[in-house]
């Protein structure tokens, strides 16, 4: 069977079928030199600890005990030749490195009759105070396919695969399911390590999380090819990690997901981040990236594709000294940073973005008190935040880009430039009128104000905002303005350009407003603006 077969067969639910015609092959273990030798000298070879590599065998006993003969020794490489090892929870150690050679699969096993409290894959662990601050899944680590807490200078690495087919999504009719002794519902999950590498390998049907990072740092995330049924890469409450070369595609929940969660019983930031030279989409049925099927995933007007970059939605320690460049964002909703549970979000620098098709805003800023989290926290900060030489296209027409705080909290110190926003247009004069509401505690989404009456940018409660060599587009005529600001001190605006007809502005109570430069609209400089169309 080919591996397209192999990944199809994956999506239909079927009995595990072994890629690249491992059914053929031998299951014992040939340590003599033989087609499974080690290829460099020290690394442990699985078969030879009682790995049958045969997709039926639970081969999680000997494969633990490759892991703790390589701690033993003081560190080393734990090889997975070809094959396909179905395993409960592997448990890492420091200075151990896994390696999944062509050919090789971990499979997340499945749990029979949904969850057992002897066998399957280790407990979630016992409850803490600070649960209800976060998703059961950012909770717990040790329900997972591989896992590991407290460990140093670990590694996965090679051009093999993890499919997660026995992983719970921790959600809707899975979401019981998720919480069961036994079950996992994630494939990678790491707390409190530091020198961490993951490389190259592909993953498929990941659970809630493929990836979750909780308070590990220095990291490299390089070379992945995520293809999975909710969030691909989670970074919570994690410091100097690096994320590049990746390919995510997550259609029902987010991509590449930094976050700053209560998780560790305390608020901890994320910082010292870079996302670079990544390819994240919400388009396709998961698992037809990798087999290179690309088959379009079929959505409703209740639920629209994910897959994007955000920072959020859990915000307790804040986000800091991020740089996101040189990305792209596929059919997915558009880049967010979101601060909505008392966190500082600040120094962030995102250039060099593509959006095609984006379903949501093209670009989500916002500032709110959902404040879920310990009492007594006052609203976040969210602050000098430069976002330049971005292409958006085709975006949907109900939701321009949002840059919004909260009355008496500010979204504040923004500059935008070089940006071509096109969205499909077609608004109404009934959407020019729409009066958002502020809805100050909800869930921060692009949808969350409803049809809003912009094209290109919605502001509302910022402070110091500045737009340069910005472009407004529309596929369709759109009575909309390009820009409508409420309560907003300090806008400058410079080579505004917005489509022929088209209002520039629709203002109110905006201090210190300046126009200049632009083809579109006359320069105007204006001290307060009670309320004025230009």
């Amino acid at each position: 069977m080919i591996r397209r077969d192999f990944l199809q067969s994956a999506m239909g639910g079927m009995a595990v079928a072994l890629p690249l015609g491992l059914a053929a092959q031998p299951v014992h273990a040939d340590v003599h030199g033989g087609r499974h030798a080690a290829p460099q000298a020290g690394w442990l070879n699985v078969r030879t600890f009682g790995a049958t590599g045969d997709g039926a065998t639970i081969d999680t006993p000997a494969v633990n005990r490759a892991i703790e003969a390589a701690a033993a020794q003081g560190g080393g490489t734990v090889w997975f030749p070809a094959g396909t090892y179905a395993c409960y929870t592997i448990r890492l150690k420091s200075h151990v490195g896994l390696h999944l050679d062509h050919g090789a699969t971990i499979l997340a096993a499945s749990v029979p009759d949904g969850g057992t409290t002897t066998g399957g894959y280790d407990a979630a662990g016992p409850k803490q105070p600070w649960e209800a601050y976060q998703d059961f899944g950012h909770n717990h680590w040790a329900n997972s396919l591989i896992y590991g807490e407290g460990l140093e200078d670990i590694s996965i690495t090679g051009m093999g695969l993890i499919w997660g087919k026995g992983l719970s999504r921790g959600e809707g009719d899975e979401l019981p399911l998720a919480e069961s002794a036994g079950v996992a519902n994630k494939a990678i999950a790491l707390k409190n390590c530091h020198n961490v590498t993951i490389q190259n390998i592909s993953m498929l049907a990941g659970g809630h999380f493929a990836i979750l990072l909780t308070g590990v740092d220095n990291v490299l995330l390089d070379g992945l090819k995520i293809d999975t049924n909710r969030d691909g890469i989670d970074i919570d409450c994690c410091r100097n990690v690096r994320v590049s070369n990746c390919a995510v595609n997550s259609p029902w929940d987010d991509a590449i997901c930094p976050k700053s969660s209560f998780a560790l019983g305390y608020a901890r930031t994320t910082e010292y981040v870079t996302i670079t030279n990544c390819y994240v989409t919400g388009a396709y049925e998961y698992g037809t990236m990798l087999d290179g099927t690309y088959k379009k995933a079929t959505y409703n007007e209740v639920r629209k594709a994910v897959g994007r970059i955000k920072c959020g939605t859990e915000s307790n320690g804040g986000f800091r000294n991020i740089t996101i460049s040189n990305c792209i964002l596929d059919q997915c909703r558009g880049f967010a940073l979101e601060t909505v549970d008392g966190a500082r979000i600040e120094d962030i620098t995102v250039t060099n973005i593509t959006l095609r098709g984006v379903v949501h805003s093209p670009i989500f800023l916002r500032l709110g008190r959902r404040m879920r989290g310990p009492a007594g926290v006052k609203p976040g900060v969210l602050r000098r935040v430069l976002i330049s030489n971005i292409s958006s296209y085709e975006a949907v027409a109900q939701y321009p880009s949002i840059i919004s705080g909260i009355p008496g909290s500010f979204v504040e110190d923004m500059k935008i430039s070089d940006v071509y926003m096109h969205q499909v247009g077609g608004g109404s004069a009934e959407w020019a009128g729409i009066e958002p509401p502020q809805n100050e505690l909800g869930y921060p989404e692009a949808d969350m104000f409803g049809t809003l009456p912009a094209t290109g940018f919605f502001l509302r409660h910022a402070r110091n905002i500045e737009f340069s060599n910005v472009e407004i587009a529309t596929a369709k005529p759109d009575a909309r303005p390009a820009i409508w600001a409420d309560d907003v001190d300090g806008l400058d605006c410079f080579r505004l350009r917005v489509a022929r007809g088209s209002a520039a502005f629709a203002l109110r109570s905006v201090k210190q407003f300046r126009n200049f430069g632009s083809m579109s609209s006359k320069d105007v400089s204006e001290e307060f603006v009670d309320s004025k169309r230009i």
